[in-house]
């Protein structure tokens, strides 16, 4: 049994041995084919790509000559020309106040606003009165005796009489003391008429500071006032503006026609409105703060002719934006603003699609164009997307800002571009012609 076991284990082992002879060489042989295979795929030349004609599209306009007339744009507030404080010229209690003496109130000139209790003032005038009728008196009767002095020196032949004799020297003091009890009159009529507060002027009530049955003090504050006659804004103006604008440092104009205009706008009720003023002068000096000279606009009526549509009125107090004409220009290269780059550059684009960069001299620039004096030519393309500095060297596509639809510039293909499309259509066309001829055969 040993013996069989055996043998069974030899014929299992030589069986295995063969199969092993016949498959090791098989697999060698696939395995050769298949490396023979790879080797001869990554030693055949790749087909060649070029990397894609990519394009950055941008707007773009043209640049123009045109005359301009720059502006110069500034902001200030209204104030009233003449504002003063209300003070009475005599004290005592207030009897009277005007209904139209409110905060706000409108007041006429010459309108009573405040009366004060005039009784001592009255008791003053009838006292001067009486003052100047004795001193009349006294002098009638010092002229009376003078010339019964004279008659008498007549009469006797005594010659001609000394002044003192003609009581000269009495008259004269008779004469002083009622010239100073007339005065005392005046004075005393001139308080009395002081006990009713008027308004020197047309305009309206600032603050109100009083009230009736108040005892006042001279020269106590009553209240504040302000005419309404002319409203005055305070332009500030920097060495630019300046520099745009006809106007000397020392400026005041001849007269209202031809003085500066200018325009001041501002929102009311959610829209805005406007007033037409002129520039009559400027500061006496510049602000030591902003180191600004002040322009003195003023608009007249602010409350009546001139109140813009509507009839707003300029109120003081008010914050306004101010336009004012400059000087103007001929035949000068506009663009759009966002063409002007930092540092005064402007990129401009060929109709290649390449970029170059400008150095330009600017003349005035706002938020819609920008004026050049040099720098750039009429007709040139100006790039205005917004566009980093490194990507000048991109080949650009231009459209048109008003109708992006439009192409201004459409770079052509570079020539590497154009031999792989040939060579790509060269074999298409051999590929179709040798499936043709497979058909036929």
């Amino acid at each position: 049994m040993i013996v069989d076991s055996n043998i069974k284990k030899f014929s299992k082992v030589s069986f295995m041995k063969r199969v092993f002879s016949y498959i090791v060489p098989i697999l060698c042989i696939i395995g050769f084919i298949f490396l023979g295979s790879v080797i001869i795929k990554y030693n055949s030349k790749p087909e060649e790509k070029k990397r894609a004609f990519n394009t950055l599209a941008v707007l773009a306009d043209y640049a123009v000559l045109d005359d301009i007339q720059l502006e110069v744009k500034t902001q200030g507030e209204a104030r009233p020309q003449t504002e003063i404080d209300l003070v009475p010229e005599v004290g005592g209690k207030i009897v009277f106040v005007s209904p139209n003496f409110i905060e706000g109130g409108i007041i006429k000139k010459g309108e009573v606003l405040l009366r004060i209790e005039d009784s001592d003032y009255k008791v003053s005038v009838i006292r001067a009165q009486a003052q100047v009728a004795q001193a009349e008196q006294s002098l009638i009767r010092e002229k009376a005796e003078g010339e019964i002095a004279k008659k008498d020196y007549l009469e006797l032949g005594r010659g001609e009489p000394s002044p003192l004799a003609l009581r000269l020297p009495q008259q004269a003091q008779a004469l002083a003391s009622l010239q100073a009890a007339e005065a005392e009159l005046a004075s005393a009529n001139l308080q009395l008429k002081r006990t009713e507060v008027r308004s020197p002027f047309t305009g309206r009530v600032k603050t109100k500071n009083s009230d009736i049955g108040q005892f006042v003090s001279p020269g106590r504050t009553l209240g504040r006032i302000f005419s309404t006659s002319i409203v005055e804004v305070r332009l500030p103006l920097s060495d630019r503006d300046l520099s745009k604008m006809d106007l000397p440092v020392a400026y005041v104009a001849k007269n209202r026609a031809s003085a500066i205009d200018v325009k001041l706008s501002a929102i009311i009720g959610g829209k805005r409105r406007y007033w037409s003023g002129k520039i009559m002068r400027t500061a006496s000096t510049y602000d030591t703060q902003t180191r600004a000279l002040f322009a003195i606009a003023e608009v007249v009526d602010p409350y009546g002719l001139g109140a813009s549509e509507n009839g707003y009125p300029l109120a003081p107090g008010l914050f306004v934006d101010a336009e004012i004409a400059g000087k103007v220009y001929q035949e000068v290269i506009v663009l759009p603003r966002d063409g002007l780059r930092p540092d005064n550059e402007v990129y401009i684009v060929n109709n290649k699609g390449k970029t170059d960069i400008r150095k330009v001299d600017v003349l005035d620039s706002d938020s819609e164009r920008a004026v050049l004096l040099g720098g750039v030519d009429e007709g040139e393309l100006v790039v205005l997307s917004p566009m980093e500095r490194s990507r000048v060297s991109m080949t650009l596509r231009a459209l048109d800002v008003n109708n992006p639809d439009n192409i201004l510039v459409d770079p052509p293909k570079p020539d590497w571009m154009k031999k792989l499309e040939a060579n790509k259509e060269d074999k298409s066309k051999e590929t179709k012609s040798k499936k043709k001829n497979k058909k036929k055969s």
